[in-house]
């Protein structure tokens, strides 16, 4: 079993919920990272980014990160854009390993309240030309990909991969 499991894919793709599907189901702790920054900051992303900024709310990810590296048995969901930073990623992947969650974009989006999610605004022809610019950034970090029809047979097949490590 790896000392974390790391969850990498677009916005709206499971992650959280595969991650807490996973956390029940193997006794580890969820961290989500939009969460946590949530949490820490006491002010949302939409809030975050349009006052700060996206390099800002960057800099918070990658020192997070950094943070989240250092402990185990951890299910770390990552916010969509996390892989893009070569520091964050490459920090959580030292000692996790690191699933896409490769769901149709077409599909997340459709099912997507865009509402809280500031690089979702552009519409569905934006959402799908950022998936298909982060898709191959993702497949380079990525030690497994999981296409799965639900979040629960995401979590189990993750569970079946990471039991035979």
């Amino acid at each position: 079993m790896p000392e974390n499991i790391v969850l990498i894919g677009m916005m709206g793709c499971g992650k959280t919920t595969v991650g807490g599907l996973l956390a029940r189901r193997l006794g580890r702790e969820l961290a989500d990272t939009d969460l946590l920054i949530e949490a820490r900051t006491g002010r949302s992303i939409p809030d975050l980014f349009a006052r700060e900024g996206e390099e800002w709310f960057r800099a918070l990810e990658l020192e997070l990160c950094r943070e989240l590296a250092g402990r185990e048995g951890l299910i770390v969901a990552c916010g969509g854009g996390l892989p893009l930073r070569d520091g964050a990623i490459s920090t959580l992947k030292e000692n996790g390993l690191v699933f896409w969650l490769d769901r149709d974009p077409g599909e997340t989006y459709d099912g997507l309240d865009v509402s809280g999610r500031p690089l979702a605004q552009g519409g569905r022809e934006d959402f799908l030309r950022r998936y298909r610019d982060r898709a191959p950034v993702y497949r380079r970090w990525a030690d497994h990909t999981v296409r799965a029809k639900s979040p629960q047979i995401a979590a189990a097949l993750i569970d079946a991969i990471c039991s035979e490590v």
